[in-house]
């Protein structure tokens, strides 16, 4: 039997539209995963329905019209296009393997995503999920849904997962690559802060390794930049609920930080491999605003690597390590 591989390329998701309906489907689907909310189903259910997505998904609708383009979710358009960008990048190279996109919640599904692949003759995938650092809120929620995409298969493909790539030589290269280029239109701010999505401090505690790949990733940019110490910080953002996350908060550093004499701050997301309301509405929206609200007197936000070409390169060397 011939094997042929084919690539599926995943990211989290996004609402099919910036409507409190749309967001209240891809909320719901997310917040109900218990990779990112591990309670009691007994105790979390009723709370999330009763009281989380009613007030919730207005609020975040509101938000997403905010970011949305002509060409629909942010996060959506970039990965269409980051898709598209590999498999070409993949002939270029002489490697003959399709692409498909899939998101862990939302459409394209898993199922969708490995239904196109398998249309073409695919018997062996390659996963690569678009989340450098590993969690078990993202990385192991991919191989979930890939394993309940597989439950009705009855002939398994061969699946390798790309688990995670924070060390990656190229994507440090395409990070710092990224900032010089800022430096280089911009000037030199007085700060860089990278920010990174946040998990539950307990997770971490249990053995998950984002944090520490963070850290890692950040030492390794910072390095590559040759920045000395206190010329950079790492921050995690976007916490959630009550229970104490990894810290130090985004917000509260970027509050702090025109106090400390900084006034021109730069701000780059690695754990972002595309921009979305996180990235753009978060950081570039509301931490621009503080910022500016304690003192600060210019706010650079440098966006993610999106379809960048040094992006899609390292996403090569991955993909033909993995078929080696």
């Amino acid at each position: 039997m011939t094997t042929k591989t084919g690539i599926l390329l995943v990211n989290l998701g996004t609402p099919a539209a910036p409507t409190t309906a749309a967001v209240k489907a891809f909320l719901g689907q997310f917040l109900h995963d218990p990779r990112v909310v591990d309670l009691p189903r007994t105790l979390w259910c009723p709370l999330l329905h009763g009281i989380i997505l009613p007030t919730r998904s207005p609020r975040v609708a509101k938000l997403y019209q905010a970011v949305w383009t002509a060409e629909g979710s942010p996060l959506m358009a970039i990965s269409v296009r980051q898709r598209a960008a590999l498999e070409q990048e993949l002939t270029r190279e002489g490697v003959d393997v399709p692409v498909a996109l899939a998101m862990t919640y939302g459409s394209p599904s898993m199922s969708e995503g490995w239904a196109q692949l398998k249309e073409q003759g695919v018997n062996r995938v390659i996963i690569l999920p678009l989340y450098p650092q590993y969690s078990v809120s993202t990385t192991a929620s991919v191989f979930d849904a890939w394993a309940k995409a597989m439950k009705r298969e009855r002939n398994l493909p061969v699946m390798r997962l790309i688990r995670d790539y924070h060390a990656h030589p190229e994507y440090i290269q395409a990070l710092a690559q990224s900032v010089r280029r800022h430096w280089e239109r911009h000037g030199q701010g007085d700060h860089l802060l990278m920010s990174f999505h946040g998990i539950p401090e307990r997770y971490a505690r249990e053995g998950d390794p984002y944090g520490d790949q963070c850290r890692h990733t950040g030492s390794l940019l910072a390095a590559a930049l040759n920045l000395e110490e206190g010329r950079w910080s790492l921050t995690f953002q976007s916490r959630f609920g009550k229970e104490e996350w990894l810290r130090p908060y985004t917000d509260e550093t970027v509050a702090s930080l025109p106090g400390k004499g900084v006034k021109r701050l730069e701000v780059i997301c690695p754990g972002f491999a595309a921009d979305c309301l996180e990235t753009l509405e978060e950081i570039d929206g509301q931490n621009r605003e503080l910022f500016l609200e304690h003192g600060g007197e210019a706010f650079h936000f440098i966006p993610s690597l999106n379809d960048e070409a040094a992006h899609i390169r390292m996403m090569v060397s991955l993909i033909c390590r993995e078929l080696a």
